[in-house]
C-alpha cells in the first residue's frame, strides 16, 4: 500500500484589516500595526463632555502641536500590550532577583550610616516625583490623539508607578522594614530646602493642559536631568563613598530610561521634523523648562553630587535635543 502525501496551499481571504490595508499596504500586518493604528474614533461621537463643551473625544485642539497625520508617530520598540508586558516581566524578573540577593546577604549592613542617609535623602524622596511623573503620562493618554502615541504614555505611567515602588523599597531594605527611611524621606521632600525646587517643578507640570507641553516638560527635559544626575552622578559619588551595592537596586531605573528614550527620542524628532511651526513652538517649551528645570535642581544637585553637577546634566540635555533636530 503506498501512501502518498501531497501539501496543498490556502490562500486567506484577507491578509489584514481594512484600516491596516489602506495605510500600509494589502499584506499581512505585524502585531504592533494591528493593536496601534487608527483605533481611536474619530466621528459619530455621542454627546459633548458638559464640564469641556468645546471639546470633542480625541480632539487634535488639546494641544497647540499640529501634525497632518497623528499616526506618523511610530514606537521603535514596537510595543503594544503584549511585547511591553513580555519585556518589562523580564526586567522584573532580574530587579526582584537584585533586591532579594541584597536583602538576603545583608548588603544593607556593610554600608556606613552616612552613606544611607545621603541614599534616604538624595534618591527615596523621588518615589514622590515619579508619582507626579505617572499622573502626568496618564493625562496625556487621556487627553492625547492616536493610540500609536496615547498606548506608549500609558506604559510610561505605569512604568513611573514601579519605579516608585522600587524608590520605596530601597528605602525599606535600608531601615529593615520599620518604614523609617520612608518617613524621614517624606519630610525631606516636603520641607528640605534642597527638594523644594523639584517639588515647585513637578507640581507646575500637574497644571499643564497640553499634554504635548507636559511630555516635553516631564519626560523631555526633567527625566533627562533628574536621571543623568542621579542615577549616573550621584550613583557614582555613593559608589565612591563605599556604597556601590546601591546600583543593584537602581539597575530597572537605569536600564528603563534607555529603553524609554528610545521612545522619547524618536517622538520628538517625528513633531520637529513636521513642520517650522512644531518646531518653533517646541523649541519654546524647551528653552522656558530647561530653564526652570536648572534652577529647581540646582540645590538638589548641589547637595547629591556637587556643585558642577546641574551643568553636566544640561550638557547631556543639549546633546540629547540637538540630536532630535532642535
Amino acid at each position: 500500500m503506498t501512501i502518498e502525501i501531497r501539501t496543498a496551499t490556502l490562500e486567506p481571504v484577507r491578509n489584514t484589516y481594512e484600516h491596516i490595508k489602506r495605510r500600509f499596504g494589502d499584506k499581512p500586518a505585524s502585531r504592533y500595526q494591528e493593536g496601534s493604528y487608527d483605533l481611536a474614533p474619530e466621528n459619530n461621537f455621542h454627546y459633548r463632555p458638559l464640564w469641556q463643551p468645546d471639546k470633542l473625544l480625541n480632539d487634535t485642539s488639546r494641544t497647540a502641536v499640529v501634525m497632518e497625520d497623528w499616526y506618523a508617530y511610530r514606537d521603535p520598540r514596537q510595543f503594544y500590550y503584549g511585547t511591553y508586558v513580555q519585556a518589562r516581566a523580564k526586567l522584573q524578573e532580574v530587579t526582584e532577583s537584585n533586591y532579594a540577593f541584597f536583602d538576603k546577604r545583608g548588603l544593607a549592613d556593610r554600608m556606613d550610616d552616612e552613606v544611607k542617609e545621603k541614599i534616604v535623602r538624595c534618591l527615596v524622596p523621588l518615589r514622590h516625583a515619579e508619582l507626579a511623573a505617572n499622573m502626568n503620562n496618564v493625562s496625556c493618554t487621556a487627553y492625547g490623539t492616536a493610540t500609536v502615541l496615547t498606548q506608549a504614555f500609558l506604559y510610561n505611567g505605569m512604568d513611573r508607578l514601579a519605579i516608585a515602588q522600587y524608590l520605596s523599597r530601597i528605602g525599606l531594605l535600608l531601615d529593615g522594614n520599620s518604614g523609617d527611611c520612608l518617613a524621614r524621606a517624606k519630610e525631606y521632600w516636603t520641607t528640605d530646602p534642597a527638594w523644594q525646587g523639584m517639588r515647585r517643578y513637578v507640581e507646575n507640570t500637574l497644571t499643564l493642559e497640553d499634554w504635548f507641553e507636559i511630555y516635553i516638560a516631564q519626560d523631555v527635559v526633567l527625566d533627562t536631568l533628574v536621571y543623568d544626575l542621579i542615577y549616573r552622578q550621584f550613583d557614582q559619588v555613593i559608589t565612591e563613598a563605599g556604597g556601590s551595592d546601591l546600583a543593584m537596586l537602581t539597575e530597572f531605573m537605569q536600564e528603563w530610561y534607555k529603553d524609554n528614550s528610545r521612545w522619547v527620542d524618536a517622538t520628538l524628532k517625528t513633531t520637529l521634523a513636521e513642520s517650522d511651526h512644531n518646531r518653533q513652538l517646541v523649541g519654546k517649551w524647551v528653552a522656558e523648562w530647561r530653564e526652570k528645570a536648572a534652577t529647581d535642581l540646582a540645590p538638589l544637585a548641589e547637595i547629591a553630587v556637587g556643585e558642577d553637577a546641574i551643568n553636566a546634566s544640561l550638557e547631556v540635555l543639549n546633546k540629547r535635543l540637538a540630536k532630535a533636530g532642535l
